[in-house]
């Protein structure tokens, strides 16, 4: 063999080899002694060798993971976040998962989806999230679909045992599952405002169920690549500045309203937010209602306790890591006290029960400090570095005594210009402003309820959005609940607001609200829709947002000419492409 064959030869052999090993191309090299169509045709047969390696490699590759569904059902973000943690973990196990809200499939699928597992809070008076709500309710109908004893399940609650359906939503799903014929693999969870121990917990105990292990079976997990998840959170907050807390209330108002202004300096590239998304916040407790309470059973506050963070004097412990409002049933079973009656404050629960034990006994029964969720009022175009917030303080008399809130009090009054507090980020990727900037904008806020549609119009004026907004706004007097009044007067003369509709209950003889300006204006309202409007609603859960729905349910019947089943389906539109969104608490 000659010289230059041999060095073909052996070329040809490491192209070949190349191509097996997985290289990027496999194409001769320009030295090579080819030309014309030898030089295509050997080419071409590298190229196919180079696909049939891949192929076989892929062939090779780790065999997938057994199949399984993460439900959720989430109002404020958690269940979300949750549920796609969990599948990472799933890949973990051997299994492979998807991830979908409750709404984005029919109880009907289950069947064909073995193993499941399900996330969902309750929110309201034990109702299911919105992005649950139509599943909850063909789930819990006569007709809801029988399921085999071959669906495997379980779920865990998210929820908050000051209420009295507490976790209800998901209790019921469970139940509900379990009549239809599927398999329980592990009990019900409820997991309370502090999730994280009882969450983990379920989880761990779910995945090692005989039904999950043995589905698993000889797929051996793999550890997916983690994604560098956020600097600050829940339990690792940002210390931010508090700069401004302004009373947005006139003097003669029933009500005190604050606009608090926070500097993310120094964590502006770890703090990125998105208009829609919620401002955790870490508060304290009010040092006199501490002492009140060391005051009823006689302790001095420098005992030491055990929390699950570690020791603490008590007093400390009482100031930033106890809940000293709620008492449940942890509470009473705690201090060996009967039920003292609803409504009761914990200072109330001490004075009544008048007993006195030792430190640790008292810490036992309280619950831990939460942070507290408000919607951020400002867009990061129009404030960079700086989150801005609009609190209502809370203010009410319980059996003869001023009580008052925790961390709204402690924003507007307590913490002080230059103040120091912990925040994070609770992204809310079910309330965000659509990328389309000519979409119409619908935004029902009235008190409180403002504060994301300021940050609404302050990004569609930053982005100059072409698209109409439409703000429906108000309280009891507009002379001293006008909340933002300079603002919004603004951006209605800009044109930034194409509509303005105010509703002041207490102004006129008649009350007037915005769910009563929704009707009386439904024929633009609806043609708004039908221009492809999304509707936007922040504030109170118990009675505006039911009004407000029950509102433009009515307009869709009356302008859209249709009965009960064809407005349910048109909201049931409105829900799937996200047009109808809400913020309610």
């Amino acid at each position: 063999m000659s010289e230059e064959t041999t060095n073909i030869v052996n070329q040809l052999a490491a192209a070949i080899g190349a191509t097996h090993a997985k290289a990027p191309a496999a194409f001769l090299d320009e030295s090579a002694p080819f030309e014309g169509e030898q030089r295509t045709w050997l080419n071409g047969l590298l190229t196919g060798l180079n696909a049939i390696a891949t192929a076989a490699q892929g062939d090779a590759a780790e065999e997938p993971g057994t199949p399984m569904a993460i439900l959720y059902g989430s109002q404020s973000g958690n269940a979300e976040a949750l549920s796609k943690s969990m599948r990472k973990f799933a890949k973990t196990k051997g299994f492979e998962a998807s991830v979908s809200e409750l709404d984005g499939i029919d109880p009907a699928d289950l069947a064909s989806m073995k193993h499941v597992l399900i996330i969902c809070s309750t929110f309201g008076e034990g109702e299911p999230p919105d992005n649950a709500t139509a599943f909850y309710n063909h789930l819990m109908s006569a007709d809801a679909p029988m399921l085999n004893a071959d669906v495997n399940f379980s779920v865990c609650g998210l929820g908050d045992s000051s209420y009295p359906m507490f976790n209800q939503c998901a209790k019921d799903i469970d139940e509900r599952l379990v009549a239809l014929g599927a398999t329980r693999v592990h009990e019900f969870v409820a997991c309370d405002v502090a999730f994280e121990d009882d969450f983990e917990a379920w989880q761990t105990a779910s995945f090692a169920s005989d039904a999950f292990v043995s589905a698993a079976g000889a797929v051996s997990g793999s550890q997916e690549p983690q994604e560098a998840g956020p600097k600050y959170t829940k339990n690792n907050p940002f210390v931010a500045n508090l700069m401004v807390a302004e009373n947005l209330s006139g003097p003669q108002s029933a009500k005190r309203v604050n606009h608090i202004e926070i500097s993310l300096a120094g964590g502006t590239e770890d703090l990125d937010y998105a208009v829609g998304d919620a401002l955790g916040v870490w508060p304290t407790n009010c040092a006199k209602e501490v002492q009140a309470i060391l005051d009823a059973v006689n302790l001095t506050g420098r005992e030491s306790v055990t929390l699950k963070s570690g020791p603490a004097s008590l007093r400390a412990a009482l100031l930033t890591k106890l809940d000293i409002t709620i008492v449940n049933a942890k509470t009473l079973e705690a201090w060996n006290i009967d039920s003292v009656g609803d409504d009761f404050h914990v200072i109330d629960t001490l004075k009544a029960a008048g007993k006195t034990f030792d430190a640790q006994t008292l810490a036992n029964g309280l619950r831990a400090l939460q942070p507290r969720l408000y919607s951020i009022a400002s867009s990061p175009k129009a404030h960079p570095g700086e989150v801005h917030l609009t609190v209502g303080e809370v203010h009410y008399d319980l059996h003869n005594t001023a009580r008052k809130g925790v961390a709204s009090t402690f924003l507007g009054d307590r913490l002080g210009a230059g103040g120091t507090l912990g925040v994070y980020l609770q992204r809310s990727p079910h309330f965000h402003i659509p990328h389309n900037d000519e979409a119409p904008l619908i935004m029902i806020g009235p008190g409180t309820g403002i504060a994301p549609f300021r940050a609404f119009l302050e990004e569609r004026e930053a982005r100059k959005a072409t698209g109409k907004n439409w703000l429906f706004f108000g309280d009891q007097h507009e002379a001293q609940d006008y909340l933002y009044k300079d603002q919004i007067e603004h951006w209605k003369s800009s044109g930034v607001l194409s509509q303005l509709s105010l509703a002041w209950s207490r102004d006129t003889a008649q009350k007037i609200y915005v769910q009563t300006l929704i009707v009386e204006q439904g024929a633009e309202f609806y043609a708004w829709l039908e221009q492809g409007g999304y509707i936007y609603i922040c504030g109170d859960a118990s009675r505006m947002a039911a009004d407000v729905d029950k509102a433009i349910r009515s307009v869709i019947g009356e302008h859209g000419g249709v009965d009960e089943a064809g407005v349910n389906a048109y909201m049931d539109r409105l829900v799937a492409e996200h047009r109808y969104q809400r913020d309610v608490y």
